[in-house]
């Protein structure tokens, strides 16, 4: 064969709804490595991928959300197996992404998938330290179970391409609820790969959607639409005007917002702890009739 064969470039595209569509606008922007060499041409999404996203993601919510958490976490576990497959890949595009060597970027990946495969075993947990049975003075049984908010628009972080990334998407739909995901601004590619091991596993189409671009431009409208329930501002400096935007529009709809924190980012393989599994759930209360209490204990 000839040494002179011509390299076959990679062709980044979004992801929404299980499929990889270029950008409607048809735009794109240069991605560079830390040396300003260029990587890729990664599409540049409009306000009308952001649209069609949350579409998608709430379409996903039911199935998704009805799940068992057993099966859930099956599904993500599923998802590490395949990030474990494709490792050497995100080795080279974390590497790239944020200038480090091999053997650091190996590090921080195989920290990404173990850290996929730790929240993917809380799935059937969490219910079992934010919910219970409450103590209550009456023949009732008192129950609260936490539920998934709804459809989450997550800003992925700006520095951390991969593991930050993982540590923001994992917990959200580990615990029901589907994702719109803005990726790093500078450094998508790590993002838009995992688009790719999301659709050759057994998650459903819509449940993660990626897109990449500015991040302001797409955050804004996404911040204001009605049918978000909840947004993830870690990809937004704390502090910021764009965080006190965002956090602004998101009141017009009453959406949970999960400030951006001077620590995010600090240190992404310190333990996350339950802090961004509990930031997404709502907690349902139910009261059920017992019987009558006599002297005797219950009639039932």
């Amino acid at each position: 064969m000839s040494d002179g064969r011509l390299s076959v470039f990679k062709t980044y595209k979004l992801y929404v709804g299980g499929k990889f569509p270029r950008s409607e606008s048809g735009r794109v922007y240069e991605v560079t490595d830390s040396k300003g060499r260029w990587l890729a041409n990664a599409p540049q999404s409009s306000r009308k991928d952001a649209r069609d996203a949350v579409v998608a993601a709430r379409k996903a919510f039911g199935g998704w959300s009805g799940a068992t958490a057993y099966n859930r976490g099956q599904v993500l576990y599923r998802v590490a197996e395949m990030l474990e497959g494709r490792r050497e890949q995100f080795v080279r595009e974390v590497a790239d992404a944020e200038g480090l060597s091999k053997s650091k970027a190996a590090a921080v990946v195989d920290a990404a998938i173990d850290r996929w495969v730790w929240y993917a075993g809380w799935t059937d947990k969490i219910g079992q330290i934010v919910g219970g049975a409450n103590p209550v003075a009456g023949p009732y049984f008192n129950l609260s179970t936490p539920e998934p908010t709804g459809v989450v628009t997550v800003l992925a972080p700006q520095e951390s391409s991969f593991l930050g990334l993982i540590s923001v998407i994992a917990p959200v739909i580990a615990t029901g609820n589907t994702a719109v995901v803005i990726a790093s601004a500078d450094a998508p590619l790590p993002a838009l790969s995992l688009g790719e091991v999301l659709a050759t596993s057994d998650l459903p189409g819509g449940v993660v959607n990626i897109l990449s671009g500015k991040t302001a431009e797409l955050a804004a409208p996404l911040a204001s639409h009605q049918d978000v329930n909840a947004i993830d501002l870690t990809g937004a400096v704390a502090g910021s005007e764009l965080a006190k935007d965002l956090e602004i529009a998101a009141a017009d709809n009453v959406k949970r917002v999960l400030r951006p924190q001077a620590v995010d980012g600090a240190d992404w393989t310190a333990d996350p702890g339950t802090r961004r599994l509990t930031a997404f759930l709502e907690t349902k209360t139910v009261w059920h009739p017992t019987g009558a209490l006599g002297a005797s204990g219950s009639s039932y």
